[in-house]
């Protein structure tokens, strides 16, 4: 997949219509300074813009698997254009999201916005709640942005809370 050449398609659309958006999933990961494998792009967005962006990406040939109130993915049949997955927020938690987003450097040249470390922590407790057959790829993941400088451990253990998981962040704690 061509994420670059993708991510500057939808980046432009976003712009012209101004509905913020965020890169999650592997791709924040990797701004954030940790590589791994990913196979699509994820990108966070408002709920607003739920129509306008699946025009967008039924026009330029992707085929839309799946739509939801607060998802959507779509496959391109040409592997260069990929599988894009967007989550779809509103209200408190998109007010909060993009007002605390950072434009970080994804591959050279190229900036973005990302979510905070917290916010992507959040999302990764959501995704292994919602099928707990992700928890070890998103427990490493976590474990990972746990690490990185400057990140609100109070806040993050609030997260775990709010999940019934206060013990799995204190043992994530403990081995990092």
């Amino acid at each position: 997949m061509q994420f670059g050449a993708v991510l500057e398609e939808v980046s432009v659309w976003f712009r012209r219509h101004e509905f913020p958006f965020a890169v999650i999933g592997g791709l924040a990961l990797h701004a954030y300074g940790i590589s791994r494998v990913t196979f699509d792009l994820d990108l966070i967005t408002v709920r607003e813009s739920q129509g306008g962006v699946i025009d967008l990406l039924e026009g330029l040939g992707y085929e839309t698997l799946h739509k939801s109130v607060g998802f959507s993915n779509h496959q391109h049949s040409d592997p260069e254009w990929g599988r894009l997955d967007l989550l779809y927020v509103d209200g408190a938690t998109g007010t909060k999201l993009f007002g605390e987003t950072e434009c970080r450097e994804l591959f050279e040249g190229v900036q973005i916005e990302v979510p905070r470390p917290e916010h992507l922590i959040a999302l990764k407790l959501h995704a292994m709640h919602n099928d707990p057959d992700r928890s070890i790829q998103e427990l490493g993941d976590i474990r990972f942005l746990l690490n990185l400088p400057g990140v609100d451990q109070e806040e993050v253990g609030e997260l775990f809370e709010k999940r019934g998981r206060r013990e799995l962040y204190e043992r994530l704690r403990e081995a990092t």
